[in-house]
């Protein structure tokens, strides 16, 4: 069972104040530069796309706050992000992205581990990798943004992406504001964007 969907109405609104309080890494709000060339989209899933990270309200926050950071350290610019309760995305300009993703290997390394432990679970695989794809123009870039941050609406863990703890949404409408953003969301359509890889 997904985490969101397991939690009462108070619950919810528990980890948005909390993920509000935290003020988690944001780097400015996108800019329009038509170089992509160093910006990629970064996408990792659980194996069998089983819900190890959203096991509990408490890994899904640790978890975030330890990719977050590490990505905080990595990234020449951290654009968009989500974290859901089987795999995440996130949008950064990088210098080297095979470094990044030899980055987050160590970090599902150290997170598998810990995770196979607490549940007794040893031989157990928990990660399944990690892709990257480049931007290739300003229009990918803007669909690729709008589809990181309508995940939790897509996958039915909510109703708005603003409502979904565990991305960059809620910041980025407050930074772009909403009419901005709801332009850039009719004027480049996710469509059929991650079909047959996010489910």
């Amino acid at each position: 069972m997904y985490l969101w969907r397991s939690l009462n109405h108070k619950q919810r609104q528990e980890l948005l104040t909390y993920r509000k309080r935290h003020n988690l890494p944001w780097h400015s709000p996108p800019h329009r530069n038509s170089d992509r060339s160093s910006c990629y989209l970064f996408t990792a899933a659980c194996y069998e796309h089983r819900s190890h990270i959203g096991l509990n309200p408490e890994r899904m926050r640790v978890f975030e706050n330890q990719f977050l950071n590490l990505l905080d350290d990595l990234c020449d610019r951290l654009i968009a992000w989500v974290v859901l309760p089987n795999h995440y995305h996130f949008l950064a300009d990088v210098q080297n992205a095979v470094s990044i993703t030899k980055y987050l290997g160590k970090l599902h390394g150290s997170t598998a581990h810990k995770w196979n432990q607490e549940e007794g679970a040893t031989a157990r695989k928990v990660w399944f990798g990690v892709t990257e794809t480049v931007m290739k123009s300003d229009r990918h870039f803007w669909a690729t943004l709008n589809y990181i941050h309508h995940n939790p609406v897509k996958h039915d863990y909510v109703q708005r992406w603003q409502d979904w703890p565990f991305s960059s949404a809620q910041v980025y409408l407050e930074s772009m504001g909403k009419d901005e953003a709801a332009r850039v969301w009719k004027s480049y359509p996710i469509t059929n964007y991650g079909k047959g890889w996010d489910v």
